[in-house]
């Protein structure tokens, strides 16, 4: 195994200051996607969501970003998913976005909370087709025996639905993540990172503190 221990660079695409920070950090989100759009990075809506189980255990996976705004950061998901089951036992959880290309990184803590039938429903039907046909044919996060179980069960899926719409499954749905806490990262030189957290008061408003990196 090679050595590894001196693998590094140096960040210098730029700092944050706090003259330049706006009062509500989703205007600076919305800023920082969309330069992650304009970049061309792969999957720039990409985010690490992190819950904890019952033991305390923590898990990460990485889901998709599908609409941001005042209330809060939504993606959707199996209802029977190991991240839906750690969120109805413990609904606080984090999201992280790594743009480690523009030297970049926000980290949201917040409180997650399932999304109305009619919004499901909306975004369910803008799917393309067979990505509908897919969200019937996983057990998500269930023990398989082999990749032909999920091929066999998606062609009788697409048959079953050959004709007219494909409708919502009762076992899929989506998830608001209304947050608390929203920290900015920009690499900067010498290790000398800039860090702003922005931490909503007991009155709803952002505040916005500078932390050591």
């Amino acid at each position: 195994m090679s050595d590894i221990k001196d693998l590094r660079r140096e960040y210098k695409q730029g700092g944050l200051r706090s003259k330049d920070l706006p009062e509500n950090p989703l205007k600076l989100f919305e800023l920082w996607l969309e330069q992650a759009q304009n970049a061309g990075l792969m999957d720039p809506t990409a985010m690490v969501v992190a819950t904890v189980d019952e033991r305390g255990m923590p898990f990460q996976r990485t889901v998709l970003l599908k609409k941001f705004d005042e209330q809060g950061f939504v993606f959707f998901t199996n209802t029977g998913s190991r991240k839906a089951s750690h969120i109805k036992q413990n609904n606080k959880v984090s999201l992280l976005f790594p743009w480690t290309d523009l030297d970049r990184q926000v980290a949201i803590c917040g409180i997650a909370k399932p999304l109305p039938t009619a919004d499901v429903m909306r975004y369910f039907a803008s799917r393309p087709k067979d990505s509908q046909i897919g969200a019937w044919v996983s057990e998500q996060s269930s023990r398989i025996s082999a990749r032909g179980v999920l091929e066999a069960k998606f062609l009788e899926m697409k048959n079953k639905f050959s004709k007219g719409e494909v409708p919502l499954p009762t076992f899929w749905g989506g998830y608001v993540i209304e947050p608390e806490s929203i920290e900015f990262w920009q690499g900067g030189d010498r290790r000398l990172h800039d860090r702003f957290i922005f931490d909503k008061d007991d009155n709803g408003h952002w505040q916005n503190e500078r932390l050591a990196p």
